[in-house]
């Protein structure tokens, strides 16, 4: 996948997670948490749905790696290279 297709792929896994909120204006190097008001458990979903969909295993101590719609993409693009 290319870094656009993982940022997309975030991008429609929070539209899921979080159908009220409004992806649209996201910037790209602010906190996802700051920007939706995203809790603990709808970070977990994210991860839980990467997992799911992907494959995609990412340890907790990783968590912070993905605070960003960019750092996520950074961190998953080695990852989902082959997908």
């Amino acid at each position: 996948m290319t870094r656009k297709e993982i940022s997309d792929s975030i991008v429609n896994i929070i539209n899921e997670i979080l159908p009220d909120g409004d992806c649209s204006g996201l910037d790209p190097d602010k906190r996802l948490r700051d920007q939706l008001e995203l809790d603990s458990m709808d970070f977990l979903d994210i991860v839980m749905e990467l997992r799911k969909k992907y494959g995609v295993e990412v340890p907790e101590e990783d968590y912070p790696k993905l605070a960003t719609l960019n750092s996520c993409a950074d961190y998953l693009e080695p990852k989902m290279k082959s997908i």
